[in-house]
């Protein structure tokens, strides 16, 4: 099982929303949506874990191994809607990643952006008509 990953980015500010599960088998994938933030993006990025079915130790590592990528870069990774299974165990080496309830908490957080909205996403993301909240 793997994952599916939409980013938006707005003028200094990005989300990257996960589907599925974000275990050993996914840990690829996310490495390369990661990848694509840093690529297409500035500011902060947010982790939107609101469709993510739950993650494994390594998927854990994966998220704290790209707090530090955008760290390297003057980004910082904040995380939305953990799943309720396990929690992100904080190391002292790594960045601190700031936890929020849910992505409307995440963004409240930031001033209100304005501007040119941009958004990609791997081929399975859940859509709209699906009653699945996406793209």
């Amino acid at each position: 099982m793997t994952i599916e990953w939409r980013y938006t980015t707005q003028p200094d500010l990005g989300v990257l929303s996960l589907a599925g599960y974000l275990g050993p088998e996914a840990v690829a994938r996310f490495t390369g949506a990661v990848g694509w933030v840093l690529a297409r993006g500035t500011g902060p990025v947010i982790l939107d874990l609101t469709e993510l079915r739950g993650w494994s130790t390594g998927g854990q590592l994966a998220v704290a191994q790209a707090a530090s990528r955008l760290a390297d870069v003057g980004r910082s990774l904040e995380l939305a809607a953990i799943p309720a299974d396990g929690s992100l165990v904080p190391d002292p080496a790594q960045p601190s990643i700031p936890v929020h309830a849910d992505l409307p908490a995440a963004l409240a957080t930031h001033r209100t952006v304005t501007g040119e909205q941009r958004q990609w996403r791997s081929d399975e993301w859940p859509s709209e008509q699906s009653g699945t909240p996406g793209a």
